[in-house]
């Protein structure tokens, strides 16, 4: 068996959980012995390429004779997106650039036919120009290459997996990892969501990472629930990466790590930080992310007068990740809608206590964490000072019986 994927990112360039995810799928892959060629816009050459075949957009030659452009083009209905989409700027930041990439654009429309293209490789102002380019090379890359199946990431390449589709006839799988309802809650964005739409439609079968997410896919998109099936994520043990890492604070740690923004509540986890501060002043709070909230996150710490107690780490990754984690005394995700969310996985394999919101997917296969409502901040709250006291007398408990076994 042989799988072509698109996927827009893969580590060690990752902006969050997706690329990560990705590249546990093709581990998983290869060891059942599947071979996939994984397709992003941009390589940067340090990428692991010992369970897949990398191929870059960037550079493949495109030729009209290889795809009716104009025909695509006009199936696909590319328009400039006049809002928010990209989760890692503020909105006054995607103004702006957005204002630039117009003025840009006017002047190079002519050379969106040219035969090959440039890609950022992230998240930038022009991205739905770069989903629309990355679907038409998808379809020069899928007439190259030999494979059995495509498998599409997430909307950014739904629109290449449909392409790919259509060039060679070969069944498609799209993978929901988060739809435009989590990322948006009700005021969703109808381009993200038709794109969503059309290519889980256009699917032979659509993956989501729970339960949680595939009754939004039935009830909110109208897929057949026929072709609608639900695969858990996981995490690897990595005792490797863990081993022992001393910590250098007294106080407990508390840490919130994801992006900021409205879909993980981050405002949830501060007024809860402030509640627990009111009880015992000897914890400190641990935001590590970034997002278009962070900002104004930062101005809620300060207005509350608890920034003394508080730290912004930025975005971490990797060993980052897993040294945050063996600084931490409970992990609390607060998530508003959540497809999966694998931190929760990554706190408890460096023996973490974790705290989550109901509306998320890891619910329903974590049976060993405090689950709570994301706006109820008493009972986050409660349970965060619960934890850390639990966890610090189990850890006396331990200590103590190692010194009673050399008595």
């Amino acid at each position: 068996m042989k799988v072509l994927m698109f996927g827009w990112e893969f580590p060690p360039h990752i902006a969050g959980g997706l690329g990560t995810a990705c590249y546990g799928l093709t581990k998983g892959l290869a060891y059942h012995g599947v071979k996939t060629h994984f397709v992003v816009p941009k390589a940067y050459g340090d990428e692991d390429q010992s369970q897949i075949t990398l191929h870059a957009a960037e550079g493949v030659e495109y030729n009209e004779t290889n795809f009716n452009f104009g025909q695509y083009y006009e199936q696909l209905n590319y328009i400039e997106v006049g809002s928010n989409i990209i989760p890692y700027l503020s909105p006054e930041e995607f103004e702006i650039l957005v204002s630039k990439e117009i003025a840009r654009d006017t002047t190079k429309k002519e050379k969106i036919l040219e035969r090959k293209f440039k890609f950022a490789g992230a998240y930038g102002s022009n991205l739905m120009l770069e989903v629309s380019r990355y679907a038409m090379v998808a379809s020069v890359i899928a007439r190259k290459l030999d494979f059995d199946v495509i498998h599409a990431h997430d909307w950014l390449t739904y629109a290449a997996g449909v392409a790919a589709k259509r060039a060679t006839g070969k069944p498609l799988v799209v993978h929901m990892h988060a739809t435009e309802y989590d990322r948006s809650g009700d005021n969703v964005n109808p381009h993200v969501y038709n794109i969503e739409r059309m290519g889980m439609s256009e699917a032979d079968l659509v993956i989501t990472v729970s339960n949680f997410t595939r009754q939004i896919v039935i009830n909110k998109y109208g897929i057949d629930p026929n072709k609608v099936m639900t695969v858990h994520n996981a995490v690897e043990p990595d005792e490797k990466e863990i081993g022992q890492i001393n910590k250098n604070l007294p106080e407990k740690i508390v840490t919130f790590l994801g992006r900021v923004t409205y879909q993980k509540g981050p405002e949830y986890f501060v007024e809860s930080a402030v509640k627990v501060l009111q009880k015992d002043p000897n914890v400190r709070f641990v935001m590590a992310g970034s997002g278009d909230m962070l900002n104004r996150i930062i101005l809620q710490v300060a207005t509350l007068g608890i920034a003394d107690k508080f730290h912004f780490t930025g975005f971490l990754k990797g060993a980052e990740v897993t040294k945050m984690f063996t600084q931490s005394d409970v992990y609390v995700m607060p998530s508003v809608s959540e497809p999966f969310g694998i931190s929760p996985l990554e706190a408890m394999r460096s023996n973490v206590p974790v705290i989550i919101s109901k509306q998320s997917g890891v619910s329903e296969v974590l049976k060993h964490a405090v689950k709570v409502d994301y706006w109820d901040t008493d009972a986050m709250a409660d349970a965060i000072y619960g934890l850390y006291n639990i966890s610090h007398f189990q850890k006396c408990l331990k200590s103590w019986g190692k010194t009673k076994s050399t008595i």
